[in-house]
């Protein structure tokens, strides 16, 4: 069965294949696998034509250039790292296949509309299209839960891209808080930025990590982060943009169990013993004890008592409640006193 979310409870994992395909089909498929075997809920890849996104001369990031040739223009690049209609289904039904859910980043009208028709359930708009209103209005028409990323946005440029979507649809809507730095270094995360969002806009949010490693998914965790998107690859050694800074298959599945044990970690919030603690509490804590042997009639005072383990008896609290009653009995020293042993 598909997983759905986003959900309440723990964190909704988005496994970022994003282009790290390289155009290929089979690396599509393999990306797809390695996600579901490390537990994400759902993989995402983006969709996009290049001619639509980029003009013949729209120069590439520092970080693209890093991976790519040179010279390559990003048209080129993203001529590339396209993935065909045919590829798109046989993705999707891959996905089907493994129980994971299936999503792509649609950066034009016809690819969100080619994925609403493919079946896709939640739609992700990526940080650089949250300045595009007729890309939002098209998205926040399908209906379809939204996950916005708001990398390099002021706060009032996310209510105004919050405010089209209600508009034209009212989805339900989930924000990511995003630095679009590639890696991104840990002085810049501003993880306490998701709470602002939330104050603000009242909405759940979430964490879209370009970190290296997986400690800083796990804070955003800790803080409460709704849904956690990181990229991950098959080989940070293979040729393209964004290989350089994602995870690989086994950090991935690190990353996976570790929000799931953070989330577990976070409970309820009730201050309460947890039902494993009992047995320790009986050990652990003290009860009141008769310090030496006494007679029958004896006054008890609290000279004659001491807190010793285990602590099944009468608590030390308790210790007003007896003294100055006598012994009903003789009793040996280290017994736990309790009131029917009293009068």
């Amino acid at each position: 069965m598909i997983r759905k979310a986003p959900a309440s409870g723990r964190p909704f994992i988005i496994a970022e294949a994003g282009v790290n395909h390289n155009g290929r089909l089979d690396l599509a498929l393999r990306l797809v696998d390695a996600a579901a075997r490390a537990g994400a809920d759902a993989v995402k890849f983006q969709t996009f034509k290049a001619d639509k996104l980029a003009t013949s001369n729209a120069p590439k990031a520092l970080y693209q250039k890093t991976g790519t040739p040179a010279a390559e223009s990003q048209l080129a690049m993203l001529k590339r790292l396209e993935l065909g209609a045919a590829d798109h289904r046989r993705v999707f039904r891959r996905c089907a296949q493994k129980g994971i859910l299936f999503m792509s980043t649609p950066f034009d009208e016809g690819s969100a509309d080619f994925l609403d028709r493919l079946g896709m359930r939640i739609f992700k708009v990526p940080s650089g299209e949250l300045t595009n209103p007729s890309l939002l209005a098209h998205v926040g028409r399908k209906g379809k839960p939204v996950i916005l990323s708001t990398g390099m946005s002021t706060l009032k440029e996310v209510r105004e891209a919050v405010a089209i979507l209600r508009k034209s649809g009212n989805p339900p809507l989930t924000l990511l808080h995003c630095v679009s730095c590639y890696p991104t270094t840990p002085a810049d995360v501003n993880l306490r930025a998701m709470a602002t969002m939330a104050r603000a806009l009242r909405l759940p949010v979430g964490y879209s990590d370009h970190t290296s490693g997986i400690e800083i998914a796990l804070a955003a965790t800790a803080l409460g982060a709704a849904v956690i998107e990181k990229h991950f690859t098959l080989d940070r050694r293979l040729p393209g943009p964004d290989h350089r800074m994602s995870l690989e298959p086994d950090e991935l599945e690190e990353m996976v169990l570790s929000i799931r044990n953070v989330s577990a970690a976070l409970g309820d919030g009730v201050k309460a013993p947890r039902p494993k603690e009992e047995e320790t509490r009986r050990v652990a804590r003290r009860s009141i004890v008769l310090a030496r042997r006494a007679r029958a009639g004896t006054k008890l005072t609290r000279a004659m008592v001491a807190f010793k383990r285990p602590g099944t008896g009468l608590p030390p609290g308790k210790l007003e409640s007896l003294l100055g009653r006598r012994l009903r009995r003789d009793l040996e020293a280290d017994v736990l006193l309790s009131p029917t042993m009293l009068r």
